[in-house]
């Protein structure tokens, strides 16, 4: 059986030896037109000097020896939680000396979440050779191969050639739509949402038009819950993150999504959850302004840091430069309500009636978007995420308070401080993810941001009708 494959024109077999694997005549028959298949010569062009490496000396990377198939395609499709092989040819002198040991091949998965790899084989074949490689594939997603040829005559064995430049992308399974239905359309590709788009921009400049300058102006005279907002959001926030990623042993792409939501700015209706709870609402609506600005700078800053620390640029490109794009959707508008309520107060003042009837038709298509989202993101959702997004509010909300706490403010800035930090735009995380990402890692990523969006919304309902309960039973005088 030859698997499906994307945009590769290398085979693919199942393991030898596994199910469905090449067995009897007809097994033997595919695996020598496989083998016979494979180029007699890769010549590169690297450089043959050798320096400097492990002790002995830097690799090739140009392909002089080893390559897949033709050599010319490095990415390779491969079906979720399924075992095969992969060929690998090598043209090193020698490699088809039956006589004595010849060189060595160690291949390394860069996201074993995604694929492992069992067990590597020698094999010969006329003057030439190569290596059998066990592979099991696990998430979707895609994980970049390290493939090193040793020579053991040295101790310890010296590096002759090492590739970085493959990788294999593990897809969902093929009968995975199915389950979804046979018409259902990615909801990235949904008219609906690029309807919605130009209401999301007023929708963002009429939230602009409520941000008062005076409260600004007393803000940047006493900072403190502005400070302490800041502090929570893009410093804490992403810290957590980080050790959950941590401990859990979170996979790249979710901890990404993780990562980028912690970061992300107040919002989520924030403002109207101070006004529920009894917290100061004009300094909600400022803090939330203030927080989408400086997440321009601060979230950007954050996910490269943290990629780092936690090897997802190994495995991830983390582009920077579309996630500071997609702030700036946000952020642009918002800055442009602020102006039009201090030149145009009465232009203001009508662009909020507008958007009213129309905020309506936001909520539904938000809703419908949400439903359409939750049928391709949470498919094989994994428990440890489903945790760390129920504990990421509740963290924010006790992190804020307790900041607050600590500096003496009043009742009702400590609530809202608390839910700025608490309540994060995870909205705007999973359009950055979505906008960011390939459709693959995208979806899975955006699993984290998901998660957390229920998990806040339902915490927030119930610390409502909790806080509603309480003051009708004990009303303060």
């Amino acid at each position: 059986m030859v698997f499906r494959r994307g945009r590769s024109s290398s085979q693919w077999w199942p393991r030898l030896g596994g199910g469905g694997g090449c067995r009897g005549p007809l097994g033997m028959l595919r695996a020598s037109l496989l083998l016979a298949s494979l180029p007699l010569g890769a010549r590169g062009t690297a450089s043959a000097n050798l320096s400097t490496a492990l002790g002995h000396r830097v690799p090739l990377t140009g392909g002089r020896y080893l390559s897949i198939g033709d050599g010319s395609v490095m990415e390779f499709e491969f079906p979720e939680e399924s075992e095969g092989i992969i060929v690998i040819s090598s043209q090193y002198p020698g490699q088809g000396n039956r006589t004595g040991p010849g060189p060595m091949l160690r291949v390394t998965s860069l996201d074993t979440e995604v694929l492992t790899i069992k067990n590597v084989s020698a094999i010969t074949w006329g003057r030439g050779g190569g290596f059998v490689v066990s592979i099991h594939s696990g998430l979707p997603g895609l994980a970049p191969l390290l493939i090193q040829l040793l020579d053991p005559h040295e101790a310890p064995p010296m590096l002759i050639e090492e590739r970085r430049d493959f990788c294999i992308k593990v897809s969902p399974a093929e009968d995975a739509p199915g389950t979804l239905g046979a018409d259902l359309v990615h909801f990235s590709e949904n008219p609906i949402l690029y309807l919605l788009l130009p209401l999301i921009f007023v929708n963002k400049c009429s939230f602009g038009c409520k941000v008062e300058l005076e409260v600004l102006k007393g803000l940047l005279q006493s900072p403190q819950p502005m400070l302490l907002g800041l502090l929570g959001q893009f410093l804490v926030m992403p810290f957590y993150a980080f050790l959950m990623a941590k401990v859990f042993v979170l996979p790249k792409a979710l901890a990404l999504g993780l990562i980028i939501t912690c970061s992300s700015p107040g919002g989520g209706g924030s403002y109207l959850f101070s006004l529920l709870l009894g917290g100061d609402v004009t300094l909600a609506i400022s803090m939330t302004f203030i927080s989408t600005v400086a997440a321009t700078g601060f979230l950007p800053l954050s996910s490269a840091v943290y990629s780092r620390l936690l090897s997802i640029h190994e495995t991830l490109h983390v582009p920077i430069s579309k996630i500071l794009g997609t702030l700036l959707f946000i952020a642009i508008p918002i800055a442009a309500g602020v102006v039009i309520r201090s030149k145009l107060p009465k232009f203001s003042q009508l662009l909020l009636h507008v958007i009213k009837p129309f905020s309506f038709v936001l909520l539904l298509g938000g809703l419908f978007l949400a439903y359409r989202m939750g049928v391709f993101i949470l498919v094989g959702v994994r428990l440890p995420i489903v945790l760390v997004g129920l504990t990421v509010p509740l963290v924010g909300l006790l992190v804020g308070y307790c900041l607050a706490t600590c500096l003496k403010l009043p009742a009702a800035q400590r609530r809202t401080v608390s839910i700025e930090v608490g309540v994060q735009n995870s909205l705007l995380a999973l359009a950055m993810l979505q906008l960011s990402l390939r459709r693959l890692q995208a979806d899975y990523a955006s699993q984290a941001p998901f998660i957390v969006a229920l998990s806040g919304t339902s915490e927030m309902l119930a610390l409502v009708v909790g806080h509603l309960i309480y003051s009708s039973l004990c009303p303060v005088p």
